[in-house]
């Protein structure tokens, strides 16, 4: 089976945004490819964080995987931190990339303007980390949404320069989009996200849930009940493509349009939606926290398996460079 590498950071409450942009797909994945889903502890620190909440984050986030339906017996579940292979490989990969490729990161320009105290080289690195996460396991493909691609483009060009002075060793991965409706947060202007409060919380009470839903931007252009409104700009119905089906969609959409429906309206029948989804996840999440000794045995079996892996690939990378074995 072809091999997927992708990784998500412990970096707070895991959201809507995640769970249909990445982790939904992530579960269907595993069904055609040799799956490596990854904790990136590692990433997570290039800005500040709390200390103390911080292995428990990395705790929660596998959780939450394996309560979305990611299963140990399909996939590998582990926490970068815990293969120390990663960190090698991204300085032999820093010898080969040009800064002029780092410097012109979206991604890098963008943390840079949030976090203006603290621009570090973990930030201005964090794409080379990112490439030796994938070329570790020689992954094939990386399933990204597009805000990504530039990423793995890099890592592909990363995987280029080695080859061309020390030898084919590693593939040049794929970057493998994403067809999920790209969500945005309940502000319907920003992407969905803790740091800008504009969240709905995947493990959220249904009362907090329902309240963020019914207070989220729709149409601002549909000021009155009877205005009738366009669902093409409209983030509700955006979130109404990834849990309702195509009956309630077009039902939505004729009745926004015609001011058939109120907005009210459209939100509860996407609440019902979303309830009839994400409830059950909700419930085995809640009953995983009851034994997350379960939940870090998958992360360490995970790590075990991924070590093993790494090992192999950083023996052919210090080959390749002429290193003293």
């Amino acid at each position: 089976m072809k091999r997927i590498f992708s990784g998500i950071q412990p970096t707070g409450e895991i959201h809507l945004g995640n769970y249909v942009g990445a982790i939904r797909n992530w579960v269907t994945l595993t069904d055609e490819y040799d799956c490596v889903f990854c904790v990136v502890d590692y990433h997570a620190i290039t800005v500040e964080y709390e200390i103390s909440e911080f292995r428990k984050r990395a705790i929660e986030t596998a959780l939450i995987l394996l309560a979305c339906g990611l299963s140990p017996e399909k996939c590998k579940i582990f926490v970068q931190s815990h293969v120390p292979e990663h960190t090698e490989l991204a300085w032999i990969f820093n010898c080969v990339t040009p800064i002029g490729e780092l410097e012109r990161m979206t991604q890098f320009k963008d943390k840079s303007k949030q976090h203006r105290a603290n621009i570090n080289m973990g930030l201005m690195d964090y794409p080379v980390l990112q490439a030796a996460d994938i070329l570790i396991y020689k992954a094939g493909f990386v399933p990204v949404g597009e805000d990504q691609v530039q990423h793995i483009e890099l890592s592909r060009e990363v995987a280029r320069k080695f080859n061309a002075r020390f030898g084919n060793v590693f593939p040049e991965p794929q970057a493998l989009l994403s067809m999920a409706p790209k969500i945005l947060g309940v502000d319907g202007e920003a992407k969905m996200s803790k740091t800008l409060n504009n969240y709905i919380g995947l493990l959220e009470d249904e009362e907090v849930m329902w309240e963020k839903l019914r207070t989220a931007v729709t149409d601002v252009n549909r000021v009155r009940r009877s205005d009738p409104g366009n669902p093409e700009i409209c983030n509700i119905y955006t979130i109404h493509r990834a849990f309702s089906d195509n009956r309630i969609l077009l039902d939505v959409d004729k009745g926004c349009r015609t001011a058939g429906i109120g907005c009210i309206d459209c939100k509860k029948m996407l609440f019902k939606n979303m309830i009839a989804e994400l409830g059950p996840i909700r419930e085995k999440a809640l009953s995983l926290m009851k034994d997350t000794d379960y939940v870090i045995d998958v992360i360490r079996a995970g790590a075990k398996k991924c070590s093993a892996i790494a090992k192999a690939t950083m023996a052919e990378t210090r080959s390749a460079l002429g290193i003293l074995a």
